[in-house]
């Protein structure tokens, strides 16, 4: 059975991968897909990016086009004080996110969805990320690396945005997108590992 990993994103590519554990038979195809990740009004966080991950998986799995196929989706989302975080649209949302995050805690939450047309399963991962305080020297300078424009919360933990993480509770792998022990048992449930 054929695994696509329904996502763009490098970070995800290269944590699947690592499940493969260096066995050449493990391989998988990269398909990128575009889903509305748009908030629906009154929608938890813990439901929304479940929705996505499932949504991406199926989207990956109608652009495939083929039978016999397991399509891996996932979404990660930053969350403080019941507020979603998501990638910032210019370099002042980015510091005010990294503002906002400055010396608090905060949860990331990672779904993951695996689909083979016939059935969808998926987890949600949480871990909560606690951050140093930051002047606004630091995240300047941060900003104008451009590493936090294309990222929930405005950071990279796999990253120079590492710098900030003071602690983590939880999964290192979900905060950086795909939470490798909950995905492997999704595909082992799936047959596809």
């Amino acid at each position: 059975m054929a695994l696509v990993l329904a996502s763009s994103s490098p970070r995800r590519k290269e944590l699947l991968a690592q499940l493969g554990m260096g066995d050449e038979q493990f391989t998988f195809d990269v398909l990128a897909t575009d889903v509305d990740e748009a908030h629906i009004e009154g929608e938890s966080a813990r439901v929304f990016v479940q929705r996505v991950a499932i949504e991406k998986a199926q989207a990956g799995l109608a652009l495939c086009g083929k039978t016999d196929v397991v399509v891996l989706g996932s979404d990660t989302i930053v969350v403080l004080d019941e507020h979603i975080l998501g990638k910032p649209q210019d370099e002042a949302d980015a510091k005010s996110m990294l503002e906002q995050l400055s010396g608090r805690q905060h949860s990331v939450m990672t779904a993951v969805a695996v689909t083979d047309g016939r059935q969808t399963v998926s987890t949600l991962v949480e871990t909560k990320v606690q951050f140093r305080s930051l002047t606004e020297q630091d995240i300047l300078a941060y900003i104008a690396t451009g590493e936090p424009m294309d990222k929930a919360g405005a950071y990279g933990i796999q990253g120079l945005g590492g710098c900030f993480v003071q602690g983590i509770e939880g999964s290192y792998s979900a905060v950086v997108g795909l939470p490798l022990v909950e995905t492997r048992a999704l595909l082992i449930q799936m047959q596809a590992l």
